[in-house]
């Protein structure tokens, strides 16, 4: 090596080594929790949404907080009664068993429900939604509560959390699932070129913005009249002031369990647990054709076909909805967990 580059190259290494361990910073400290979007119990009282849904909607509710951030959830019904776990969808919380709920519990049945993260009284973590952050949701309010088991029943995006946790937590859910206007199967083709569009990051972006929330839906006070349908009136609102609500439903429909779980369902067929289907035949939303789809993939499956009925079923059709649940939970339940069963 020539002496004039064995000189030159410790000069040119040592000063660039330096700027290398000056600008090298150290990562900030670790938060416990995420950031997190507030929820409606973060809005005035006058807000119509405390006339709409409030948090003391059902009778025993409370607050737990996870690492995601904090989850409101109820305990209705006789404390020994048989143990049920209701599941809201995409964008309605737990306002979509208004009708449904009271009654099971009416019946002797112990129910939780409990509002998804992004959702009603739910924080809203900035993650990504996916199957993941509902599953474990769902286990830690499980543990939260002291249940080891419960019967599931879930309404669209919940039935397909349902099945996921079904698959990943299975020693959690006992032998009878119940799935309403479940999704889970959805092919691309039918989540419309707008919606799409709409959930993309970027528009998301603007979508959370205050000023178009408050385009959206501008502030009302809870003493005008009251709408004639709160689980519609309950999406606007949400929709209007909560910038976390519009990023959970966009980041569900682009990474949640709405769709890609195919082999969930076929474990849940395997893992030989009862299960239910009702579906509404002018359902829009997951159109009645992936009825038959789940079928295909649980074969003994039984099928509740609703002539007439849309998405929102559990609203429009709730007395039906609860008499098929009550004769399907009623029925005996002699299902044990596979590992279980192999240690008698």
């Amino acid at each position: 090596m020539a002496p004039c580059l064995t000189l030159t190259l410790p000069l040119v290494i040592i000063p660039f080594l330096l700027m290398l361990y000056t600008l090298s910073n150290f990562p900030n400290t670790p938060q416990t929790l995420p950031s997190v979007y507030h929820s409606l119990a973060s809005l005035p009282k006058p807000c119509r949404s405390w006339d709409v849904y409030p948090d003391d909607f059902y009778p025993g509710g409370e607050y737990v907080t996870f690492p995601q951030g904090r989850t409101r959830y109820w305990l209705i019904g006789p404390e020994k009664g048989k143990k049920i776990i209701l599941i809201h969808g995409l964008s309605i919380p737990s306002l979509v068993y208004r009708d449904v709920a009271p009654i099971l519990a009416s019946k002797g049945y112990r129910i939780l429900l409990y509002d998804l993260y992004g959702r009603g009284y739910s924080d809203a973590p900035q993650t990504v939604y996916d199957t993941s952050l509902y599953a474990t949701q769902f286990a830690l309010l499980m543990q939260h509560v002291g249940w080891e088991r419960a019967g599931v029943v879930g309404v669209s995006m919940g039935a397909s959390i349902a099945v996921a946790v079904s698959d990943l937590f299975p020693q959690l859910i006992s032998g009878k699932v119940a799935l309403i206007a479940s999704a889970g199967l959805l092919e691309s083709n039918d989540i419309s070129r707008t919606v799409k569009f709409m959930s993309s990051p970027l528009v998301q972006s603007f979508a959370s913005s205050f000023p178009f929330r408050r385009y959206v839906s501008p502030p009302t006070p809870s003493h005008s009249p009251a709408p004639q349908l709160p689980h519609t009136q309950i999406v606007r609102l949400q929709s209007a002031h909560l910038p976390g609500y519009n990023r959970a439903l966009a980041s569900s429909i682009r990474f949640g369990p709405i769709r890609g779980q195919s082999s969930s369902y076929t474990n849940l067929a395997k893992s030989g647990r009862s299960v239910l289907l009702i579906h509404g035949t002018e359902d829009r939303t997951v159109p009645y054709k992936y009825a038959s789809t789940i079928q295909a993939h649980i074969p003994s499956s039984e099928l509740l076909t609703v002539s007439g009925a849309g998405h929102d079923i559990t609203v429009t059709h709730s007395e039906l909805v609860t008499e098929a649940l009550l004769k399907f939970f009623g029925m005996k339940d002699s299902w044990v967990l596979p590992s279980e069963s192999s240690k008698t």
